[in-house]
């Protein structure tokens, strides 16, 4: 019943254009455990009114099925900002329309009258008691993307089987509910609140048991420049920084405020380098800024870059703020535990594909450290496990610029993340120390771990299939590749297929799934390279990295033999010429 894409529709068949119809109707988006990402438009392979209606009554029946108190307890919606004009698709209209499907069964529903970040969700999940939690965005895609993010009642981002479950009750309730287009009945229901007011203020008070050094952020002289890149962050980081008594960062005034078309950058992604952070780098020049903290446009990452001696610009890599963060909330735990048998029941997390520096830091000061499958929804799920047996999870990183510092959000939150940073950079300043200078003291005492990661694009799911087929029948049927160029290979671990070398009985520890594509490789040199596929994105993505125990100074030669690896890496196992690959540009 959407006016822009009925008509769509209508034209395409007019025209009689079969081509187009199937790439709308061919296929519907597959709901998975990062809930759904895909472009704003007509039909079913796209993000719209309907799909939004389809995904939501399958997800009401699914909760019914799993919770009995349901119509008790409520479930939370928060939205970004994005929109798309010529398919009438936005972020609040769809979370509206979700909002409507609930209300109509009777479910209470707390809608975020406004934008937030999507860490607001899952808090609300935990902080409210809900059943569950959807966040609408598609975080850093293309302006033209949007998706349906799902939060469990844990707090934590849905892993299997309710992927399955839910996706099985979307394709039973396809058929929209009476009322389901009329999203104006939810206006003066009883069944609406709004968490924004509580919730905001709520938050804040709750990170600010992450505050140790108030007395020094009132004092620095140190300065910021923070981006939101346009998107839902500005706000929240201001109001982050007043928790922690930390004078407001100049914010980049051509990005602060939230606008759908990101019309300053190519890619809205801090991820992607230094073009992102162009207009920011001239802000923080002409202010005397030292540090450039950037979220993504939904709020739940964190790039940071500091400025060197030498005047040019340092952006931290994921795995290197993950270190610093890592050390910083061990040491101020440590500093206010004075109770040496606690260390016993701290754990720090990181997924599988990022830098191993925290399994360094936790042998050396005698902490847990766990690895987890790839993405916030498994550290997510494990943090609440450890933490409901009275465990401490003090952080959790991943490589992709994801930082859970604070136990009150199971998720990447870079609202948190970001103040947590400014307050440690502050705290250095006062030592003279950078965060480059800390990030090498932390090196030296831990051990140097050098990590490069990049990726390729394909559109040809048949091409990533066949690359890992031929990874997995290298030489002969059934045979994983011995060496990679000079590099001896060690080891192989395929969470495709549950196959792991390095156990017994040659099955892996970490779950397996047959959806995606994950081979770890480990070198005879100490190296470690996976090759994986994106879940979100049309990318193959590749994750290195050379560890060195403390005391091995020599970071030149270990970085040119990571590159060295790296290059055999692509030219063997990619083979990004014979395959069509395309290569990620800066």
């Amino acid at each position: 019943q959407n006016p822009k894409t009925s008509a769509i529709v209508k034209q395409l068949v007019a025209e009689g254009n079969t081509r187009e119809l199937q790439k709308y109707f061919g296929s519907r988006m597959e709901f998975g455990t990062a809930g759904l990402r895909a472009a704003m438009g007509a039909g079913i392979s796209h993000m719209n009114d309907l799909t939004i209606i389809q995904t939501t009554q399958g997800f009401c029946r699914y909760l019914e099925k799993n919770f009995s108190d349901l119509r008790k307890r409520g479930v939370v919606i928060g939205f970004d900002a994005r929109a798309h004009l010529s398919s009438g698709g936005s972020s609040k209209r769809f979370a509206r329309l979700a909002a409507n499907t609930f209300i109509s069964q009777g479910v209470p529903v707390y809608l975020f009258s406004d934008i937030t970040p999507t860490p607001f969700v899952p808090y609300t999940v935990t902080h409210l008691k809900l059943c569950a939690g959807i966040m609408v965005t598609a975080s850093h895609n293309p302006k033209q993307d949007n998706g349906y993010k799902v939060y469990w009642e844990n707090g934590a981002q849905i892993i299997s089987p309710h992927d399955k479950g839910i996706s099985q009750a979307i394709e039973e309730n396809q058929e929209p509910w009476p009322q389901a287009w009329d999203d104006k009945l939810i206006d003066n229901n009883l069944l609406l609140h709004d968490p924004y007011a509580t919730v905001s203020k709520e938050y804040f008070k709750d990170i600010q048991k992450q505050c140790f050094y108030r007395n020094i952020n009132k004092a620095t002289n140190l300065k910021f420049v923070h981006t939101s890149v346009h998107g839902v962050g500005h706000k929240f980081v201001q109001l982050a920084f007043k928790a922690f008594d930390l004078c407001p960062p100049f914010a980049v005034p051509e990005q602060k405020d939230p606008d759908p078309e990101f019309p300053t950058v190519k890619y809205p992604n801090p991820e992607e380098g230094k073009g992102v952070l162009t207009l920011s780098f001239a802000l923080a020049e002409k202010d005397g800024a030292k540090i450039i903290l950037a979220n993504d446009p939904d709020a739940d990452r964190l790039a940071v870059a500091e400025k060197q001696e030498s005047g040019e610009w340092k952006v931290f890599s994921g795995n290197e703020l993950g270190a610093l963060l890592g050390w910083w909330i061990f040491t101020c735990w440590k500093n206010n535990n004075r109770d040496t048998r606690a260390i016993k029941d701290v754990y720090m997390l990181s997924s599988t594909v990022s830098s191993k520096i925290l399994r360094a830091i936790a042998l050396k000061e005698g902490f847990h450290f766990e690895e987890t499958l790839t993405g916030f929804k498994w550290m997510g799920n494990r943090a609440k496990q450890l933490m409901d047996q009275g465990k401490a999870v003090l952080f959790a990183f991943e490589e992709a610029i994801g930082y859970m510092c604070c136990p009150a959000v199971l998720d990447k939150d870079g609202v948190s993340a970001a103040v947590i940073t400014a307050e440690m950079a502050s705290f250095l300043a006062t030592r003279n120390l950078s965060l480059s200078q800390q990030l090498k003291a932390v090196y030296d005492e831990y051990g140097f771990h050098i990590t490069k990661a990049s990726y390729f694009i394909c559109h040809d799911p048949k091409v990533i299939q066949q690359l890992f087929d031929n990874l997995r029948n290298f030489d002969g049927k059934n045979t994983y590749p011995k060496s990679c160029g000079r590099f001896k290979v060690s080891g192989i671990r395929d969470l495709t297929t549950g196959y792991d070398s390095s156990q017994p009985d040659q099955k892996a520890i970490l779950p397996t799934s047959k959806s995606s594509q994950m081979i770890t490789f480990t070198f005879a040199n100490g190296g470690v390279a996976t090759m994986r596929t994106s879940g979100t994105e049309p990318k193959i993505k590749y994750y290195s990295e050379l560890c060195a125990p403390p005391g091995n100074s020599n970071v030149e030669q270990l970085k040119k033999e990571l590159d060295e690896l790296v290059n055999a890496l692509e030219k063997h196992f990619f083979q990004p010429e014979k395959n069509n690959l395309q290569r990620k540009t800066e």
